[in-house]
């Protein structure tokens, strides 16, 4: 459960951002950045340190798929296909009909075998748009398609009088046998009038009623839910996508807070081991601790960092392991200076280094080494952590989730996929060896699942 922030400073009284700056006390007590300043850091009513408050955390709901963003087709864009389609079937019919009437020494123009082919075929260019949107809008389903069935029946034939209407318009309407030429069904051009040939009209019906449903209205719907379907299935992927990216991100930040837990409730209770013999150095081991957990606030929800601040990091936790062990720790660095910039996931070496020192440098009385090594070969970033310890038993090696590492384990396995691996074994001179093998990145915007900003400032 998500603890309610104050939204105002407690001793200016200025009101503080979701997304701003702003300094807390364990106690909560909140103030903005400049009193956090003015204050050395200091709270004025407990006395404890200042950190920095980790931002709120935003619950980003999965969202229906951008509408606009899948629309596969525009209305302009129908409406210059159709009449680029329509335009090129009349002229591709009228240049093929024109030689056949050549071929056979018929002497028609062809401007009028072109009339009568745009009367017949352009004229479908209008409607095309029409009943590709509304086939678009209502596309065939399991739960519809008996009852869109007869719709489009009714529909196609309701496309057979519009198209005998719009070549009715057109002087190359139908053939008068009295005037032996073409003539519209509409306009009379021996009286100059309006004059409606309802006998023709309803000859011509019938003759294309079949035609225009079987040849033009159903390829039309036919293509129209076809693009339905793809954009249909472009949202489940894109649906699907969303729940996977929030199941991810949901897992991941699971795993690392189980991560963060198991390393404070050691470190307390190496502090609680010293209260008793060695106050200052308990004192110490707190300050320390208490550094960590501030560079564990300033990383936030991050996932991925790069290989320097993973460094620093563990850094800081083996200062706290020095205390404690005082001269029986020996930790010996080997960062190729090209690493420095890879991206690791984070906390990715702490757990590694803290099994070393369980499993290794605790069983010497005489004390031992840890050797951290990162290099890289070609795409593969290779990160060692060696100890000089008496080894880990085979049954340990063969289970090793219960080292610590299954939580790495998963981690790496839902950030990388198979383009991971962690291995292992013990080292024939004594101790144990673990390696880790990532791909090797220094670009932030391939970091799957987390905006990095890179952070090159070396520490070693």
């Amino acid at each position: 459960m998500q603890l309610d922030m104050k939204t105002r400073c407690e001793k200016c009284h200025a009101e503080l951002a979701a997304d701003g700056q702003a300094y807390i006390c364990s106690f909560e007590c909140t103030f903005c950045l400049d009193c956090a300043l003015n204050l050395c850091r200091v709270c004025p009513n407990c006395g404890g340190e200042l950190v920095r408050r980790p931002q709120r955390r935003i619950k980003t709901p999965v969202t229906e798929p951008d509408r606009h963003a899948l629309s596969v087709v525009k209305p302009l864009q129908v409406w210059i296909a159709s009449l680029g389609v329509w335009t090129f079937i009349s002229l591709a019919a009228a240049v093929s009909i024109y030689q056949l009437y050549r071929s056979t020494g018929d002497s028609m123009k062809f401007l009028t075998v072109l009339g009568l082919e745009s009367s017949q075929i352009l004229t479908y260019f209008p409607l095309t748009p029409l009943v590709f949107a509304f086939a678009l809008r209502h596309p065939f389903q399991r739960s519809n398609w008996w009852r869109l069935s007869l719709f489009h029946l009714a529909g196609g034939l309701a496309f057979t009088v519009a198209h005998i209407t719009l070549r009715g318009l057109t002087p190359y309407a139908y053939w008068d046998p009295q005037t032996h030429g073409w003539a519209s069904l509409i306009w009379n051009s021996q009286s100059h009038a309006f004059s409606m040939q309802w006998q023709f009209f309803y000859q011509m019906f019938l003759s294309n009623a079949v035609d225009d449903i079987t040849s033009t209205y159903l390829p039309i719907v036919l293509v129209a839910n076809a693009i339905a379907y793809y954009r249909r299935s472009r949202e489940r992927e894109l649906r699907t996508s969303q729940l996977e990216t929030q199941l991810a991100k949901a897992n991941l930040h699971g795993l690392k807070s189980q991560l963060q837990p198991h390393f404070l409730f050691n470190t307390m209770h190496s502090i609680s081991s010293l209260m008793l013999t060695n106050v200052m150095a308990a004192d110490e081991m707190m300050t320390r601790l208490s550094d960590l957990l501030r560079m564990s606030l300033d990383n936030g929800e991050a996932q991925i960092t790069t290989l320097n601040r993973e460094i620093e990091f563990v850094n800081g936790y083996l200062e706290i392991e020095k205390i404690r062990y005082e001269d029986r720790l020996k930790v010996v660095w080997d960062i190729a200076p090209e690493t420095l910039d890879a991206l690791v996931p984070q906390l990715l070496l702490q757990p590694l280094v803290e099994n070393a020192v369980r499993h290794g440098v605790s069983r010497l009385s005489s004390g031992g080494e840890i050797r951290i090594v990162a290099s890289h070969t070609d795409d593969t970033l290779h990160l060692q952590v060696k100890d000089n310890g008496p080894g880990l038993a085979e049954s340990a090696i063969v289970q090793s989730e219960g080292l610590g590492l299954g939580t790495t384990r998963e981690r790496l396995r839902t950030l990388y996929g198979d383009a991971q691996s962690i291995e292992i074994k013990n080292v024939p001179t004594g101790g144990a060896e673990v390696t880790v093998r990532i791909p090797f990145s220094l670009d932030h915007r391939l970091a799957r699942l987390d905006g990095i900003t890179k952070q090159s400032q070396p520490v070693i």
